[in-house]
């Protein structure tokens, strides 16, 4: 199983809900790979906290090589690296990608990713695949890589505009190029059930018809935390409520598409 978490809006949560859930699926036994697409690295840094500074090879490598042919190319799996929890590995990203993706979509890489996760396919039970707060080149080879899309959403109204431009440009990716990918879900995120504006926009989404997850993920000052100690929820306090929650939006997740 091969999800992607995209929103063309920053600051709605991707990469903690991203790792979260990698997170508790490799703590729950299967092998779990994160592809960090943002050249922020916002995953990365969470994952390998420190370690993230001093990496032989990222997804900038991997991209790059793809530029250049080569009689002996790397192998997808040396550009991924192992994190400090067991059954979790991320392949990293890189400020470099940003400078790579003019190259990249002039010469039409945007199948190369997903030749490359077809090629460790039997690796990983499951592969969650973080992405930039716009559609360009690396959320585009996401999509068309993935047979899921995750949407996080935090509770405003500009997020709630935003999200209907974000659908039509998902089916667009399925229409063109991927025809087996599906919106497996919206995830909603910083959820503050005493505040009558989030309420009142999820039960909206709910009354369209858009497949609004549940358990709603709650705003919590401890996530902060966690980003601070690199370690995701269910490591830090596996008691939390947001960890639980995290959990039981994994499970429902698992249920669905049994991965």
């Amino acid at each position: 199983m091969r999800r992607v978490v995209f929103n063309q809006k920053g600051g709605v949560g991707k990469s903690t809900i991203t790792c979260n859930l990698a997170a508790i699926s490799a703590h729950q036994g299967r092998r779990t790979l994160v592809v960090d697409l943002d050249p922020q690295g916002n995953s990365t840094q969470y994952l390998l906290g420190a370690d993230s500074d001093n990496l032989e090879a990222t997804l900038a490598d991997f991209f790059d090589q793809t530029l250049n042919f080569r009689l002996n190319p790397r192998a997808t799996n040396e550009f991924i690296v192992a994190t400090p929890f067991e059954g979790l590995h991320v392949m990293p990203s890189h400020r470099q990608l940003e400078e790579l993706q003019s190259k990249l979509e002039s010469r039409y890489k945007i199948y190369k990713l997903r030749d490359a996760l077809k090629e460790i396919a039997d690796d990983y039970d499951c592969i969650f695949i973080d992405t930039p707060p716009a559609l360009n080149f690396y959320t585009r080879s996401a999509l068309i890589a993935a047979d899921t899309c995750l949407i996080p959403f935090d509770c405003d109204e500009f997020s709630r505009r935003a999200l209907y431009s974000l659908l039509e440009n998902v089916q667009e990716i399925k229409s063109d190029h991927n025809r087996d990918l599906e919106v497996e879900g919206i995830v909603v995120n910083q959820f503050q059930p005493r505040a009558s504006l989030p309420a009142k926009v999820v039960q909206e989404l709910v009354a369209e018809g858009l497949p609004v997850l549940e358990p709603y993920l709650s705003a919590s000052v401890k996530v902060k935390e966690s980003h601070e100690q690199a370690k995701p929820m269910i490591h830090l306090d596996p008691k939390h409520k947001l960890s639980q929650e995290f959990v039981a939006l994994h499970d429902t997740l698992a249920r669905k598409y049994g991965a």
